[in-house]
């Protein structure tokens, strides 16, 4: 018996049919290829950053006991309060007790490479708990950067030895750096700190958020909801789609041009920084408010209508309620876009060295990828360590705050 083929099953038609499948499977076999080099090119930067950001959390220390009751130093909880403690400390001969002690246990030698003010540590640590002036407490000071480079390999001949012998002698090691996540910048990689230029971003991000998100959000509603359709609406939004894609660096001129002509006493501060990033930041949200405002279901407009609400409360109480998932999503492609952004904020001067974490909105301050971006042009190995430690905290921001807007979206999202 033979088998029935209908007749447009035609060696023609077999043939294109294959083509079809065989196109099928190369598609199929490409999108996967593409996603697997995605995975493998992102694992790649994550794992040769971890890698080599490891060691920027890490410093050369020196191990130094220090009597501060033989020392004479004298102090309690009243006297060495605040700053003034650290100046009251230093008069009493503070720096000269730690470089005797440190003559002592490393010799002058090694006394010699010892950070030059690492006796701000003992002090800021003494100011902590004045219960140390008691007796004898052994503190770990950070060593200098020849010294420090000596221990990666790349020191002189006698810095190599003299490391090589204070590390036998168990005098100096390399720690982890709790204080990188607390100081600010410095000119020696042996005592930078990232908490000034991140507590920069943040304020930069606060005042980011806090213009473009209302602003942009209500000029989505207006431009969907209430803006009549004519060539004026037209030409606004035309402008809008062109603002999105304008370089970042156009947006640091117009900061320059006005802000600062406005505010010329806040020059680098984070105040200008946020205002600058608003304006790049407003025309995403603004864009992905209206295409999540006209994603919401007309039927949702004519029944609330039909129940009595006014056109405001259709809006305000079941519109943007609905479209808010979809303007979050577009508010953390601005802010993370805003957050890595170098250039604008290089044009309002936030590339200044800034030693102490900004006090308010308007003191001089640096953000994360420009603190990146100084510390990868300084030709001391031990800042490049430090380069790759900075990216790693910057991509655990950027990770904390697009989970916290993740959080907010799915918080807030509704189905229908």
């Amino acid at each position: 018996m033979t088998e029935r083929v209908a007749h447009t099953r035609t060696p023609a038609f077999e043939a294109r049919l294959k083509q079809r499948y065989a196109a099928e499977r190369r598609f199929r076999v490409i999108g996967l290829s593409a996603i697997v080099f995605s995975l493998a090119v992102l694992a790649f930067l994550l794992v040769s950053m971890t890698i080599n950001g490891i060691g920027g959390f890490q410093r050369s220390e020196l191990t130094v006991p220090i009597n501060f009751a033989e020392a004479g130093i004298a102090g309690d909880a009243t006297t060495l309060s605040g700053r003034a403690g650290v100046s009251a400390l230093e008069t009493q001969g503070l720096p000269q007790v730690v470089d005797f002690y440190a003559e002592q246990a490393l010799g002058s030698d090694g006394a010699e490479e010892l950070a030059a003010n690492a006796w701000r540590e003992v002090a800021e640590a003494v100011v902590a708990d004045p219960e140390l002036l008691r007796g004898t407490t052994t503190f770990n000071l950070p060593a200098s950067s020849a010294l420090a480079a000596a221990m990666r390999g790349e020191g002189s001949p006698e810095d190599s030895q003299l490391a090589s012998r204070l590390e036998s002698e168990g005098k100096l090691a390399r720690n982890f750096d709790f204080g990188f996540l607390q100081r600010s910048d410095a000119t020696d990689p042996q005592q930078v700190g990232i908490w000034g230029a991140l507590q920069g971003s943040m304020l930069t991000m606060f005042v980011t958020l806090l213009l473009a998100f209302p602003i942009g959000v209500m000029a989505a509603l207006y431009l969907e909801e209430y803006a009549p359709k004519n060539r004026w609406t037209d030409l606004i939004e035309v402008s809008i789609n062109n603002l999105a894609a304008v370089p970042s660096i156009i947006f640091g001129l117009l900061g320059l041009a006005v802000f600062l002509w406005i505010f010329p006493t806040y020059r680098s501060a984070p105040l200008i920084g946020g205002l600058t990033l608003a304006l790049m930041t407003m025309p995403v949200i603004v864009i992905s408010g209206r295409n999540a405002i006209k994603a919401v279901p007309p039927s949702i407009r004519d029944g609330a209508l039909a129940i009595g609400a006014s056109p405001v409360q259709v809006v305000f109480h079941h519109v943007l309620p609905l479209a808010l998932p979809g303007i979050l999503t577009g508010t953390i492609i601005g802010m993370a876009r805003a957050l890595g952004e170098t250039a604008p904020l290089l044009m309002i001067g936030m590339r200044a060295f800034i030693a102490t974490p900004p006090d308010g909105f308007t003191s001089p301050a640096t953000v994360l990828p420009v603190q990146i971006f100084l510390w990868s042009d300084e030709v001391n190995q031990g800042f490049v360590e430090r380069t790759s430690a900075a990216i790693i905290v910057l991509l655990v921001f950027l990770l904390l705050m697009n989970g916290l807007a993740i959080y907010l979206r799915n918080r807030f999202e509704k189905k229908w």
